[in-house]
């Protein structure tokens, strides 16, 4: 993660990241008594089964994560969830990074026993991290299930959750909420649009960029229009550089966000209580929807617990947890075939009409590069 509130802190320092979870598990923790390795098993039932894996996941006793916030989509329930089902502590080192301090954090710390064990990624950089070599192939029970397009061949990392880019708004600050990338051109909203973060960083940050260029003519092979809207944003004073956080819409720091449609749509429920009216919409002009993808760390120092919350995430209880959370998961249409899908929970879910498309490989790796050559001139003074 990436990217909001949460997701889109600066890379920590060395003296932060000293605290983070504890040591590797004894050498033996993660090998069963024929000889399999879970830091090589490609699968539960190339380990021996759910079983094997779940005993020497408990072994480690450990998994070691990070950048994940336990109010976005969900996470404080699956963390909670996971802890409580199988007695395995999680140590969640820097939650409100990004993506890119989580491949930060595996590259610095290759071989150390306070590397990452698992990664949620932006899927732009779930792809940098496969093609960097430093995720390990495992495929989930379910991993036949999770649609095309969505996972990678070899397991390395596949889509869990995720939703659309929308705009939270202030109501009791705002007059008129926007609803539409047009809207937020209007001079009304002099230095109140928000991203949650660095597009160069953040995944949800560079899913508002390229929802921004499908609604100024863009397209998935041309995330440029985005910018040249950012820049025009920056240059009417309608832009400001604060990170949005629930924090900053709190305080009326950030009274427009542009932010994944679940994020938002979970802080209009935590703010009610706080007396504050924020609306989600999701406009129409630029319909960008995109999931974040899971995957383990190739040297993860907790092999099988890495692995046990693969499968913990795509179960039938943790998919709906995602859902809880007003995130699409990924399994959706197969649970729905199943009967295990939350009706109630997924009625909440904000409005959409359409089918999604996604952007490919090529084309988020494109974007990427265009994003990181061109974001600094576009909203620099």
């Amino acid at each position: 993660m990436t990217v909001s509130l949460p997701r889109t802190a600066v890379f920590v320092g060395a003296a932060a990241l000293a605290l983070s979870a504890c040591g590797a598990a004894p050498d033996d923790a993660s090998t069963t008594t024929d000889g399999k390795s879970a830091a090589t098993a490609t699968s539960a039932e190339a380990f021996g089964g759910m079983d094997a894996l779940v005993k020497a996941a408990k072994k480690e006793g450990t998994l070691q994560a990070i950048a994940l916030p336990r109010d976005w989509a969900n996470y404080g329930a699956l963390i909670d969830g996971f802890e409580k089902k199988y007695g395995i502590k999680i140590e969640v080192e820097n939650p409100d990074g990004s993506s890119q301090d989580e491949i930060n954090a595996v590259t610095s710390r290759k071989g150390q026993d306070r590397a990452p064990d698992v990664l949620d990624l932006g899927s732009s950089f779930a792809l940098s991290a496969a093609q960097q070599g430093l995720l390990a192939p495992y495929k989930v029970a379910d991993f036949a299930d999770i649609p095309e397009g969505q996972k990678d061949a070899q397991g390395r990392w596949y889509n869990d959750y995720g939703g659309y880019i929308s705009i939270g708004c202030d109501a009791k600050r705002v007059k008129t909420c926007p609803t539409t990338f047009e809207d937020l051109l209007k001079p009304q909203y002099k230095g109140q649009v928000a991203l949650n973060g660095n597009p160069t960083k953040s995944g949800s940050a560079f899913g508002g960029v390229w929802a921004a260029s499908l609604a100024s003519g863009g397209s998935f092979d041309d995330i440029q229009p985005g910018l040249d809207f950012f820049a025009e944003l920056k240059k009417n004073g309608n832009y400001t550089p604060v990170e949005s956080t629930p924090a900053t819409v709190e305080k009326g720091e950030t009274p427009i966000s542009i932010d994944w449609d679940y994020l938002n749509a979970g802080y209009a429920d935590e703010f009610k209580s706080k007396g504050l009216d924020w609306q989600v919409a999701v406009p129409s002009d630029g319909k960008f929807s995109q999931y974040y993808s899971q995957a383990v760390n190739k040297d993860a120092p907790h092999p099988a617990a890495a692995r046990l919350w693969q499968e913990y995430l795509y179960s039938a209880e943790g998919q709906n947890l995602w859902l809880k959370g007003y995130a699409r998961p990924a399994l959706m249409t197969a649970m729905e075939k199943a009967g295990t899908l939350d009706k109630t929970a997924a009625a909440k879910l904000p409005e959409v009409s359409g089918t999604p498309e996604f952007p490919t490989e090529a084309q988020q790796s494109k974007a990427k590069e265009v994003l990181g050559q061109g974001w600094g001139k576009a909203v620099s003074e």
